[in-house]
């Protein structure tokens, strides 16, 4: 399957992460729990380029839903290129998007997923308002 940016999403990140020896599994190739531990790999680098880590006495992501279609195994040794999408600001959330492709095959599309993420107070443990920087980034 080919990548199409899709057109109501925003390109915000890429990451490459390596494909660890250990994330395979009996069967040769990379154990489907692992392309959620990519995504959240992605996710985070995406924040962490952002200097918008969460603060647990303060305010910051949470991931509410979480899913991945897989569409051809990746297998080690190789990288994993992510791209990271946004879309859908609401009051409190956003959805992200994130294609997995090998950054020696970039245009084939070998697993794609995404969430749901809410921002969060965490001392009173509910939802907050998305703060300005970060709506105008979602929304671009």
């Amino acid at each position: 399957m080919r990548i199409e940016i899709p057109a109501d999403k925003k390109l915000v990140h890429e990451t490459l992460i390596p494909i660890r020896w250990g994330d395979m599994d009996a069967m040769g190739h990379v154990n489907n729990t692992v392309y959620f531990r990519y995504m959240e790999i992605a996710r985070v680098d995406w924040l962490d380029s952002l200097k918008a880590a969460p603060n647990p006495q303060g305010e910051g992501p949470v991931i509410v839903n979480a899913f991945c279609n897989f569409y051809k195994q990746l297998e080690y040794p190789g990288e994993v290129l992510t791209r990271h999408y946004v879309s859908n600001a609401g009051r409190s959330s956003f959805d992200t998007w994130i294609t997995m492709a090998r950054a020696d095959d970039p245009q084939t599309l070998y697993a794609a997923g995404g969430a749901t993420t809410v921002w969060m107070d965490f001392p009173s443990q509910r939802s907050a308002p998305l703060p300005d920087w970060l709506r105008r980034i979602v929304e671009g």
